[in-house]
């Protein structure tokens, strides 16, 4: 077999099944693992896999800049962000995270509603400047300019100090077995800072973000409370989340 054809076996492997296993592959096809996993390398390079050990997942879209982000599913961005907002409770705490759903989100609270919002977004916390009963708390730290939120040491001893009954969390992958993802290893950090300082934390992913993953994981499914996504309820991935016991929450 030829390398482009073992190459468009490997990327059709991966859109039926959301993940290769090397040394399977290399089984099947009857080449040596070195062989699969130099394929796996180069796809990897074109931005079309995702390498974990022992073989490779579905490379999330959404590891774009920030402007191209919002390009990105801007629909099912908003469908997610509108299960996200009734969750902010009149007179409840928020931490919203930064990204362009979380944006949809702060998009998406009623103007009139008493909150608390704590976020490391400059783009959010500007969102929400005409809700004149909303309270802003503004976390600073170093900008990191790819997602327009504060990262970094400054911030994430910044997020310690703070507590919320809820917390919205946006990654840019979401696999079943990786977890939940992001291709920064300051911002995923981050996130785990925010999360950790809220009662309960829900992540928001559009449905092309569901059944792949980034470099760096953020939490594992059993620290959050749940998933909001636009995904069809019927998608593999979102089936085998709730084989795992993970609250899904569709929006439709």
């Amino acid at each position: 077999m030829l390398a482009a054809e073992r190459r468009a076996h490997l990327l059709e492997l991966l859109a039926r099944t959301g993940k290769i296993v090397a040394k399977d592959v290399a089984a099947d096809l009857g080449i040596s693992e070195d062989s699969v996993r130099r394929d796996l390398r180069d796809l990897a390079g074109e931005g079309l896999c995702q390498r974990v050990y022992g073989g490779a997942l579905p490379a999330s879209p959404a590891v774009v800049g920030y402007d191209a982000r919002r390009a990105v599913a801007p629909d099912g961005k908003r469908r997610v962000a509108s299960v996200a907002a009734t969750l902010v409770r009149p007179g409840g705490s928020v931490i919203l995270d930064g990204g362009t759903t979380a944006l949809a989100v702060a998009r998406a609270l009623p103007g009139d509603l008493a909150c608390t919002v704590i976020t490391h977004s400059p783009t959010i916390a500007t969102a929400l400047i005409d809700h004149p009963r909303a309270e802003i708390f503004l976390l600073g730290g170093r900008v990191f300019k790819h997602s327009a939120v504060t990262s970094g040491a400054a911030a994430v001893e910044a997020a310690q100090n703070v507590s919320a009954e809820l917390c919205l969390l946006g990654v840019t992958g979401v696999h079943p077995e990786a977890g939940l993802t992001t291709a920064d290893a300051d911002e995923a950090a981050m996130k785990r800072a925010l999360s950790a300082r809220a009662g309960d934390t829900y992540v928001l992913a559009s449905s092309e973000k569901v059944g792949t993953a980034s470099q760096y994981r953020v939490l594992p499914w059993e620290k959050i409370t749940g998933l909001i996504t636009d995904a069809d309820p019927h998608d593999p991935a979102v089936e085998r989340l709730r084989a795992l016991g993970v609250e899904v929450l569709v929006a439709g």
